[in-house]
């Protein structure tokens, strides 16, 4: 539950993949790339392309659909949902921490915009050294188990504005990336759906 990679300077209002493409357009950026053949995970607020997989649209997605069903899941698809959710779930509950360990975050509004950013890098940085240098911080503790949230008052975007169902396009991706995503998708499901019936 460490943050690898932070960028500060974006007003709220910005979408996520208009920040991250802009990262990944600039070449002095220093954004670390997933090496080759492996991914980072998306939300749905994003395209498939190569090195970045999204979850499948309009499947259930969340934990709480599966759990709701006693652990149910139907076809490779949902499983694919199902176990990205389940990993994703980590970046949410470091942000989770992060709110809850520095509760300034929510409150910056009287602080310059130059100061606003300072302070959030900060906060992620002293983040990192605590998580790197006392395992037994209880609030790593309280958000480190699966299922384990942010505060309700949470203002992330992904947890308020996600339903359990994603919006139209069923893959998610077109152009040039298709056919990629389509062996990439049928790769990981067939690999993953096995491993389920095993």
């Amino acid at each position: 539950m460490l943050f690898t990679y932070v960028v500060t300077g974006w007003e709220g209002a910005v979408h996520d993949s208009r920040v991250l493409t802009t990262q990944l357009e600039d070449p002095n950026s220093g954004f670390p790339h997933p090496p080759p053949e492996k991914y980072y995970l998306v939300d749905s607020g994003y395209s498939n392309k190569p090195a970045y997989l999204a979850p499948f649209r309009n499947i259930p997605y969340h934990l709480q659909d599966a759990q709701r069903r006693g652990g149910r899941i139907n076809g490779s698809t949902e499983l694919f949902n199902y176990r990205h959710a389940s990993l994703r779930n980590c970046i949410v509950r470091c942000f989770g921490v992060l709110k809850a360990r520095f509760p300034i975050l929510r409150f910056m509004n009287n602080f310059s915009f130059v100061r606003q950013r300072e302070i959030a890098m900060c906060c992620c940085v002293l983040q990192n050294f605590i998580k790197l240098h006392n395992r037994d911080d209880p609030l790593f503790d309280r958000f480190g188990v699966d299922g384990v949230m942010p505060p309700p008052d949470s203002d992330d975007e992904d947890n308020t504005a996600s339903s359990s169902r994603t919006a139209a396009n069923p893959r998610g991706y077109g152009g040039n990336n298709e056919n990629l995503a389509n062996t990439l998708w049928d790769h990981i499901m067939i690999q993953m759906y096995l491993h389920y019936n095993m």
